[in-house]
């Protein structure tokens, strides 16, 4: 027999299928709750609501455990490259030599947008945000691709990952050559993934472009950290809009829109200003850390806590690592020595660790970047970039769900009760 969870509203006695995922996490099945009981449940922003089944990425917070396809991420991040990750995302196992060499070819031969979509960054002012022309752009990709507009069509399907995994690059260089005018640096294809980005961003026609391999490697690390983490704001907005069966670029672009606010992918932005206040003001950390304690002070100590760990963020150790060995052959930056003075107090204050407030992906990835020379507001971009796999990955693994229904969760109504209309005329002015 089934095993089931049973719940009494008004004395009367339910019982609630219990499943059980793979890692052992239990979940009451309520989908049939409402029909059997009249009630609903109120969980706001979701904390404890498993929307989905999905067998892409596990995250364990208490343990500080982020494994994708059933892989330890620190795993990842050391023997693999950006599109290996991608393809096991995507499609749930390690790619053969054979099955990752016909990927990236696949891939490589999309990363040209159409001539007419360079008009649309001409219509952007100078000064426009990078996340807002990548939302945009990427949503105009449903007009220039009309045969991978069927999410229900295998063929259609499979091409549009191509594209958008090829051309997301693009877009976001070509977003950023736009706001600082210079020329559009097309694509070589004869690159990797993360050379031919970075050959684009920073490449100019008048002379050329060198290299740094370990810019390459950390942009290939970055990448992969940040390629999938469950269903957090973004990937669930995706997931959501992709559930009306629209086209993957519609859906992507709603992921990059929800990404941009800061307190999801914007934070590590976020984090490098907070950095550079407190720099400013003659590195006083113990005034911002006390401002941090108090609730009435309006400050949020950024790149500190995550709504999934209680633990130290498994992303986060690695990345202090690859910012250490390019400080050691790059240069020092007074922003990464302001950053691990402020690990070190807040890892030792007793209201930190009662919270269990550790530094998470974003405190040290922004120092990365800025070591790159990547300006701050394309920070987000690369965040967007890094996550592409695991939207696509979510998209294609709903598309594929036998259970897939366009997603409507309910809402506890608290408004008026029935109201009798009152003519214009007869209306009251009230006191606002």
């Amino acid at each position: 027999m089934a095993p089931t969870a049973k719940i009494t509203i008004d004395d009367q006695l339910y019982d609630l299928p219990l499943h059980t995922g793979s890692e052992g996490t239990r979940a009451l099945d309520i989908s049939q709750l409402k029909k059997a009981t009249g009630c609903i449940t109120l969980d706001e922003g979701y904390a404890n609501t498993g929307s989905c089944r999905s067998a892409i990425t596990y995250i364990d917070g208490q343990k500080g455990i982020l494994r994708y396809r059933g892989y330890p991420v620190e795993v990842l991040a050391e023997r693999c490259e950006f599109t290996e990750t991608a393809y096991l995302l995507i499609y749930g196992e390690l790619p053969t030599e054979e099955e990752l060499e016909t990927f990236r070819r696949n891939v490589c031969v999309h990363t040209l947008l159409h001539e007419n979509m360079k008009k649309i960054y001409a219509g952007f002012p100078p000064d426009a945000q990078p996340m807002a022309i990548l939302s945009s752009v990427v949503s105009a990709l449903a007009i220039y691709s009309k045969d991978t507009l069927d999410p229900r069509d295998p063929e259609q399907r499979e091409l549009a990952i191509y594209r958008m995994l090829a051309k997301m690059p693009t877009i976001a260089a070509f977003s950023y050559k736009q706001s600082i005018g210079q020329p559009f640096i097309y694509p070589e294809n004869h690159l990797t993934y993360c050379q031919n980005f970075l050959h684009m961003m920073f490449a100019v026609p008048s002379e050329r472009y060198q290299m740094d391999t370990d810019f390459v490697e950390a942009l290939n690390l970055l990448l992969i950290l940040h390629a999938d983490h469950g269903q957090n704001c973004s990937t669930s907005a995706v997931r959501m809009v992709g559930s009306s069966n629209v086209n993957l670029f519609s859906a992507i672009a709603s992921g990059i829109c929800a990404l941009w606010g800061e307190w999801h992918g914007g934070a590590n932005e976020a984090c490098i200003n907070m950095l550079e206040t407190i720099l400013a003001d003659n590195r006083n950390l113990r005034k911002y850390i006390d401002l941090a304690k108090d609730k009435q002070s309006g400050f949020r100590l950024m790149g500190f806590g995550h709504r999934v760990y209680k633990n130290y963020d498994p992303r986060a150790k690695i990345i202090k690592q690859v910012c250490d060995k390019l400080l050691k052959k790059h240069g020092g930056d007074p922003l990464f020595d302001l950053a691990q003075e402020l690990e070190e107090v807040a890892l030792t204050d007793p209201y930190f660790i009662e919270r269990k407030l550790y530094p998470n992906v974003d405190f040290y990835s922004g120092i990365i970047y800025r070591l790159m020379k990547i300006p701050k507001n394309m920070f987000t971009v690369m965040f967007a970039l890094g996550r592409l796999p695991g939207w696509i990955a979510h998209w294609r693994e709903m598309q594929l769900s036998p259970g897939k229904a366009i997603h409507r969760p309910m809402d506890l109504y608290i408004g008026s009760t029935l109201r009798e209309f009152v003519a214009l005329v007869d209306r009251k002015q009230t006191s606002s």
